[in-house]
């Protein structure tokens, strides 16, 4: 029997003796495993977290008191904990649990993720909460080290010293090189200067000393002959220097040791941050030689580490990959800068073979794009490669620094469309909205892998300022060859020529719209064709030229139809004065769950089947209504 068993809601781990708790870290692992490699999801962090989390849990009273997970890639053990172990057997799956924090979900989710580097900034808001309603609950942040690269989580600090309120902030740290230059002598100042006689000692001296003459002044000279002395031995000064409590670090899969740091934490007043040194992937070879493989993974063979279903085609991002390999070859001023993805953008060969105009700038989408402002005003061409979700985070940048400047920026959007799996918090489902606002930046999407390389080839050389390249998640569209078309600016693709019935689509939703046009051609209709590719700008003369032969526009868009081409195409008809029949197939207004790309198609009503079936009613009863 395993002890994961006696664990069925919130409070259960503290049930289990302490003697047992590795053997339950164990079974938890063996857990994990289980789940993502059926379902897929974030592994190593996960595997990395295990006894922090046990440890917390532990500690606290949830879901009285709270924590504020930071992205929430680690808190599937921390679902777990919480009454969800049986839901996890369905992690990521349509309409079943989430492989993110949720405030719908538990009650021992108080604050929602997805996105780095905020989780202390709102455990600093529930603290302050708690302070005006006078309640005494504990609010811990979890943050990694990577997430405490972001702006935002630095925002964060430099405003926690001075809240005076109690916060316990739990740095997540799997970078070994910290842990390698500590020794002894600062885990043993830092118990002394925790020990709750040594807190009380402090507090009862300080009082005394600010009732006598000139105690003022000889508490201000303890204090700079105690920094000094801090300064030399004691680790994590910065976090002093800004009124924060620093603990640690402590060996972040060692129970006891956890427990006691975490005991310590509680009773400080005023914000600490607790050091924790983990590895990520623990328990689980393949991960620890290599946590970015299994950071995110897909279904996969625990024994092997290999993937179950492995795709036979070449991605997007791989397609993106080798044309940067290509362009820079021949341009000696192109560069290349990614946000902490070098893996997920496809930019680690570039990385390898031109590692001097290549810039990995840690979570901090901000600063990479006012960086690549910088490079292109001193006459490099940078290339921003970033997630469609992650760039929504710089758009005051883009818009103030990129382009209101006019430099030559290009941004490479992967993950543009729906995402899947990832859900609400990574589906890239706005950026045609938000970049389409921005006067002077042209936005491109290709309809396959050839056409995105032609892109970014004319994105590179053919244009003197900003411009966006998006492209979805997944294996790259290799067909259509046939239409491929030379890219020439503000000139979109003419597909297909026929009459009553227009079909307009952006990106990799013309192959949607290709297969219901040859459905519709075998049911005797002429459909046309026209593919987007410049999506910053709405064609008024293909309107015009649309009027001549069709009544009836249908338009296919993988993106929210507030802000869409779609949207502004229709706004420049009504403008216009033409009178189209239109029928719009984009996503709605709203947060778009978690799922399979097939399965949100199919429920949103935007998938080939969908579209032809009720494009083809459509087109029956207008015939009907004629005779």
């Amino acid at each position: 029997m395993s002890l994961l068993d006696e664990i069925n809601e919130t409070g259960d781990v503290k049930k289990i003796p302490r003697e047992k708790l590795p053997e339950l870290a164990k079974d938890i692992r063996k857990f994990l495993l289980h789940i993502t490699s059926i379902n897929g999801g974030h592994l190593a962090s996960n595997l990395g977290a295990v006894e922090l989390t046990i440890a917390l849990h532990r500690a606290l009273d949830l879901p009285k008191d709270k924590i504020i997970w930071d992205v929430g890639h680690q808190a599937y053990v921390h679902k777990i904990l919480t009454g969800r172990k049986e839901a996890m057997e369905h992690l990521r799956q349509l309409d079943c649990i989430s492989g993110f924090p949720k405030r719908r979900e538990s009650d021992c989710d108080p604050f929602g993720a997805g996105h780095s580097s905020t989780s202390i900034a709102a455990a600093m808001g529930f603290a302050a909460a708690r302070d005006l309603k006078g309640t005494d609950e504990k609010i811990v942040a979890v943050i990694g080290d990577g997430a405490l690269t972001g702006g935002e989580a630095l925002e964060a600090l430099n405003n926690a010293g001075k809240l005076g309120s109690n916060l316990i902030i739990i740095l997540n740290d799997n970078e070994r090189s910290i842990a390698r230059n500590v020794g002894g002598l600062a885990s043993y100042l830092d118990n002394i200067r925790t020990d709750n006689n040594y807190l009380k000692l402090k507090t009862d001296v300080e009082r005394g000393l600010k009732s006598i003459p000139f105690g003022a002044q000889i508490i201000d000279h303890m204090k700079t002959s105690k920094e000094a002395i801090k300064r030399f031995f004691i680790p994590g000064m910065l976090f002093e220097d800004m009124g924060i409590t620093y603990l640690g670090p402590v060996n972040g899969h060692d129970l006891e040791a956890l427990d006691k740091v975490i005991t310590a934490a509680k009773r400080v007043q005023g914000a600490v941050i607790v050091h924790v040194i983990t590895k990520k992937g623990k328990g689980y070879k393949k991960a620890e030689w290599h946590p970015a493989r299994f950071h995110g993974v897909s279904p996969f063979y625990v024994k092997s580490g290999e993937v179950r279903n492995p795709s036979s085609g070449e991605s997007w991002t791989h397609v993106f990959s080798e044309k940067m390999l290509e362009l820079a070859e021949n341009e000696p001023k192109l560069t290349a800068i990614t946000a902490a993805m070098p893996f997920g953008t496809g930019l680690y060969d570039f990385k390898n073979k031109y590692p001097d105009r290549f810039f990995d700038v840690g979570i901090a989408e901000e600063y990479a794009v006012t960086f690549a402002a910088g490079l292109a005003a001193a006459g490099m061409i940078p290339v921003v490669a970033i997630y469609s979700t992650f760039l929504q985070r710089a758009y005051d940048q883009i818009l103030h620094d990129v382009c209101l400047q006019n430099l030559h920026v290009v941004f490479a959007i992967d993950r543009a469309g729906l995402v899947g799996n990832d859900g609400e918090t990574h589906q890239g489902i706005y950026d045609i909205s938000y970049l389409s606002t921005i006067p002077g930046l042209t936005v491109m999407s290709p309809k396959n892998k050839w056409e995105l390389k032609e892109m970014l080839t004319f994105a590179v050389n053919e244009c003197d300022g900003p411009v966006a390249v998006r492209y979805p998640r997944g294996n790259a569209i290799e067909d259509m060859e046939e239409y491929n078309k030379p890219i020439r600016l503000y000139e979109n693709e003419w597909m297909l020529k026929g009459n009553k019935v227009a079909f307009i689509s952006t990106g990799c939703m013309t192959r949607e719209a290709l297969s219901v046009c040859e459905r519709l051609t075998e049911d005797g209709y002429t459909p046309g064709l026209v593919n987007i590719r410049f999506l910053d700008k709405v064609d008024s003369d293909m309107l015009i030229s649309l009027a001549k032969d069709y009544d009836t526009v249908v338009t296919l868009e993988e993106n929210s139809f507030t802000g869409s081409y779609t949207e502004r195409l229709m706004a420049e008809a009504a403008g216009r004065g033409l009178a189209f029949d239109f029928m719009p197939f984009t996503l709605p207004k709203k947060y778009i769950e978690h799922g399979t790309v097939g399965e949100l198609r199919e429920r949103y009503g935007i998938d080939g089947g969908a579209v032809y079936e009720k494009v083809s009613s459509y087109l029956k009863e207008k015939l009907q209504e004629k005779n």
